[in-house]
């Protein structure tokens, strides 16, 4: 009878308790937690039984952003093997890239020395940055998408600005990109550059702002102060999350030119700022070649400058004189996987290095320097080896003179 009325409570105890989860194979999750350190740590715990020892504990997780294929990864747990153990996991989110607000889903596997296995229901983890109280106002753009603002200093007003210029941003957006954004999008205003670097582990001196186009998440620094240049960011930032979404494809990435070149040129005209770095580089001809700005830019801030603002330049000339109907079909071709020279010479007639000829030649000057280098093979070698010829008669008619002179004794 004892153990009849032991047996009922058991039962009582598991129906009632929500963290309590177990499986036919005897392991139960008696209690799962997580803690966020934001921005540097994130630590998963569980406490776990089983009728034998638990010898292996797992984490297994997911976040939950836009990829070609669902990636599941896992993380060893630190316990001491019993048939009852806490366990803990500590994600060092150094090298993580998660901007504040995504969402992680996770689950443990959990194995006892039975060979017995349980997999726990699955959480969510949501890497907020709660050092600061957030507040937050939610727009609704013409397809019928979200777009949320939060922001923790500053009144409602100041948010209000940001909204209309967000949606105003999308409005033109879609008049150049052919598209709205399908999925939600959440924007947290810092309030200040310096407070916004605090919730990046990595980021350039001079970063304003992210977007981190795969969670739909723009981070940005705004001082309520600074609305008029909080406006202009936040729909640069704007146009990289459309743009992503309109190329996303599993062949190629936009060339970064095209990729910065749209987003600067959706703000209007090119800050003054940019437009000096661009005169003098025009001055000098020190342009960066097209080519030059299909990688990353430069991390120094006067570098990153002229290669915005050239990149400006570039998008500007290519809708001024070709129209917005060529701009799309260029993202549509490298969406299809073109490479960067195919998707220009299909839609436009010329590869890059005649977009670069084409656009310099707007700007007054003449063909890079050092754009030699990309000359064909069957140009460069014999050229090379008519040099190295000239090199060593050139060696062998100073030896002979060498020769000469000393015999005559001079």
């Amino acid at each position: 009878m004892i153990r009849h009325i032991g047996l009922v409570s058991l039962v009582i105890l598991w129906l009632l308790s929500p963290c309590l989860v177990r499986a036919e194979s005897g392991i139960a999750v008696i209690e799962s937690d997580v803690a966020v350190n934001f921005p540097n740590t994130v630590v998963f715990t569980v406490e776990a039984y089983s009728n034998t020892s638990i010898v292996d504990v797992r984490l297994r997780y997911r976040v939950n952003k836009v990829n070609y294929a669902a990636v599941v990864s896992e993380g060893w747990a630190d316990f001491t093997p019993a048939s009852r153990v806490e366990a803990s996991w500590v994600w060092d989110m150094t090298n993580a890239g998660l901007p504040p607000g995504a969402e992680v889903t996770y689950w443990w596997v959990i194995r006892d020395a039975d060979g017995n296995e349980l997999e726990s229901l699955p959480g969510t983890m949501h890497f907020n940055d709660d050092r600061y109280s957030w507040q937050n106002l939610t727009g609704i753009i013409p397809n019928g998408g979200q777009l949320t603002v939060f922001w923790y200093r500053g009144s409602e007003s100041f948010a209000q600005a940001l909204m209309e210029a967000c949606l105003n941003g999308l409005a033109g957006l879609a008049e150049d990109i052919g598209t709205y954004p399908e999925r939600p999008i959440r924007v947290y205003v810092y309030a200040s550059t310096d407070d916004l670097r605090g919730a990046m582990v990595y980021s350039q001196e001079w970063t304003g702002g992210v977007a981190f186009a795969d969670f739909s998440i723009i981070a940005i620094g705004i001082a309520p102060s600074e609305v008029d240049w909080g406006k202009r960011a936040l729909v640069h930032e704007l146009a990289h999350l459309v743009v992503h979404e309109a190329t996303f494809s599993p062949y190629t990435q936009l060339p970064r030119w095209l990729d910065e070149g749209l987003a600067t040129f959706a703000e209007g005209e090119l800050d003054p700022t940019f437009q000096s770095y661009l005169d003098e580089a025009i001055s000098e001809n020190k342009l960066i070649s097209v080519q030059s700005l299909c990688s990353p830019f430069s991390v120094y801030r006067e570098k990153a400058c002229l290669a915005y603002a050239e990149s400006y330049s570039i998008v500007k000339y290519l809708l001024e004189n070709y129209g917005q109907g060529k701009m799309l079909d260029l993202l549509a071709a490298l969406r299809q996987g073109s490479t960067y020279d195919e998707a220009l010479t299909e839609v436009y007639g010329f590869d890059m290095d005649g977009l670069d000829a084409r656009w310099r030649a707007t700007l007054g000057l003449g063909t890079a320097v050092g754009s030699a280098a990309r000359q064909p093979q069957h140009v460069l070698i014999p050229l090379l080896a008519a040099l190295a010829t000239g090199l060593v008669l050139w060696g062998a008619l100073a030896l002979e003179r060498r020769g000469r002179r000393g015999s005559s004794g001079e």
